[in-house]
């Protein structure tokens, strides 16, 4: 019995057997210069779960003829990283080369993080980290300026598909496995070829024809690529939000039903619900903001699942109702023009004027106390007689 599992079995171990990432593996693209001039570059890997980041760091290590060394920032702390760079300086002195790979380096604070700076900035090591996460938010800026980031993406379903009919072959399972299976397997994936794998591989142990009735056996339920404290969570949000912008229903409700399936706050969508009706609805329809606080007000009371009522009712009104942002713009506005003139001179004719003398200065002069009166010296201060800001 192999017990090394199967998506560690299939790892590719050059670059041209590696599927996907044309973006970076192309003629002429960052990796495969840097494997062709042998020039190891220190780089962030910024891309989803089985996407390829350690696996394309272990094929630049061997490339370029460098020792490589991998440490998990989940598991590894300040004494980890002294004995690496103590290895590294050896190295030097023998004249190798240290590849220093970072899996989740999102996870290091930026202490931890601070201390790559000299080694990498002298070339004592070549540091390549991989996360799941914005760098621009979970990797300190002296590190991204020392470093190249790359993006990688989930993998095309086609090239799931592709993965998984070579790993069929190695197995020697191709009678076994039927089409409609392996396209089912690359459904579930959801773009991570490990997760393919892994269900492909468990689906191989139940010993029967693999059909997608044996793969959902086998795989059960994929858990949404979500975190709340995550890039995604941002990411769905902002397009859920969007969404409603743009008055598209079907795109408001799959997203806040990613949101719920992944375990969101259902406050959090219903603060930001309520934001949106003063925002983008604003006075095209009064009555959203009434809807989306009477339904952050019933998530609070009800809680989940029945709030689930509540905010897709919720999120279909808002994405249907007319939008406006006019009294966002006025409001932005009057707020540029606050900074700009924060000292104005009220106008006299509007100023209160409980004493004689302050209405022989002139204050509340002409001013009559009837509603709609219209001052025929205006209400702005003069700086700003001739503003529009609604």
């Amino acid at each position: 019995m192999n017990r090394v599992p199967l998506a560690e079995r299939m790892r590719p171990t050059t670059l041209d057997e590696v599927i996907g990432q044309r973006q970076l593996l192309g003629a002429g693209e960052i990796l495969r210069q840097i494997v062709k001039n042998k020039e190891p570059v220190s780089l962030i890997l910024w891309g989803p779960p089985g996407s390829g980041k350690t696996t394309l760091a272990r094929i630049i290590a061997r490339e370029v003829d460098a020792e490589f060394i991998e440490l998990s920032a989940v598991t590894s702390g300040k004494k980890d990283v002294e004995k690496v760079i103590e290895h590294a300086r050896q190295n030097w002195n023998l004249q190798l080369r240290t590849i220093l790979f970072v899996d989740e380096i999102h996870r290091f604070n930026k202490a931890q993080q601070d201390a790559f700076l000299p080694h990498v900035e002298s070339g004592l090591i070549t540091l390549i980290g991989a996360t799941t996460e914005n760098p621009s938010f979970e990797v300190i800026n002296p590190l991204l300026s020392r470093t190249r980031v790359l993006v990688l993406q989930p993998l095309a379903k086609e090239e799931i598909i592709e993965i998984l009919q070579r790993a069929v072959s190695s197995e020697k399972a191709t009678k076994r496995v039927t089409d409609e299976a392996l396209d089912y397997l690359a459904e579930l994936s959801g773009g991570d070829a490990r997760i393919a794998l892994g269900n492909l591989e468990l689906a191989l142990g139940l010993e029967k024809k693999v059909t997608p009735d044996v793969v959902k056996v086998a795989a059960q339920k994929r858990v949404p690529g979500y975190d709340k404290k995550g890039d995604m969570h941002y990411n769905v949000i902002s397009a859920f939000i969007k969404s409603m912008r743009g008055s598209n229903v079907d795109a408001t409700l799959y997203y806040l039903a990613r949101m719920i399936e992944a375990g969101e706050d259902p406050k959090f969508i219903a603060r930001r619900m309520v934001i949106f009706a003063s925002e983008d609805i604003g006075l095209a329809g009064n009555g959203a903001l009434a809807l989306a606080i009477a339904a952050f007000q019933a998530v609070e009371r009800i809680g989940m699942p029945e709030s689930s009522y509540v905010l897709f009712h919720a999120a279909t009104a808002l994405a249907k109702s007319e939008k406006s942002r006019a009294s966002t713009d006025a409001m932005n506005r009057a707020l540029t023009l606050a900074k700009q003139y924060p000292d104005a001179p009220v106008p006299l004719h509007l100023r209160n004027a409980p004493t004689k003398l302050m209405k022989d200065l002139g204050y509340a002069k002409n001013y009559k106390w009837e509603a709609d009166f219209k001052h025929e010296k205006g209400f702005l201060p003069d700086e700003l007689r001739d503003e529009k800001i609604f």
